[in-house]
């Protein structure tokens, strides 16, 4: 049975940093790409950035330059480090085994104040 268990996430003011982590099992992580997908409050799911087996990453428009996204093998875990975070960014994260979200874990709230 595939797990995907996010945990690190909470308040933070505008400017600041916060490290997600997503904790895997269930499948072969190291050779799967991996999703971070999000979700503000009355929005729809939003692609937010992957990262391939072999580490290299992409992310969204409204993220690229702050975010951060990075994976270890050897423990299947998934990172994804916030930097310069803004309000926009406030939103329940996800991490997912694509990108439209259809497998995910069940979130970590990010709440960001200025």
């Amino acid at each position: 049975e595939v797990q995907l268990v996010e945990s690190g996430g909470g308040s933070v003011e505008t400017g600041g940093s916060l490290r997600l982590s997503c904790a895997t099992s269930g499948f072969s992580f190291d050779f799967h790409s991996m999703y971070w997908v999000r979700q503000a409050p009355g929005k729809e799911l939003e692609w937010v950035a992957d990262i391939r087996d072999v580490g290299s990453a992409y992310y969204g428009d409204s993220v690229k330059g702050r975010f951060i996204s990075s994976r270890d093998n050897a423990k299947s875990i998934l990172y994804l480090q916030l930097n310069k975070v803004k309000t926009e960014d406030t939103a329940m994260y996800y991490c997912a085994r694509d990108r439209y979200g259809n497998v995910r874990g069940q979130g970590t709230q990010v709440t960001v104040s200025s």
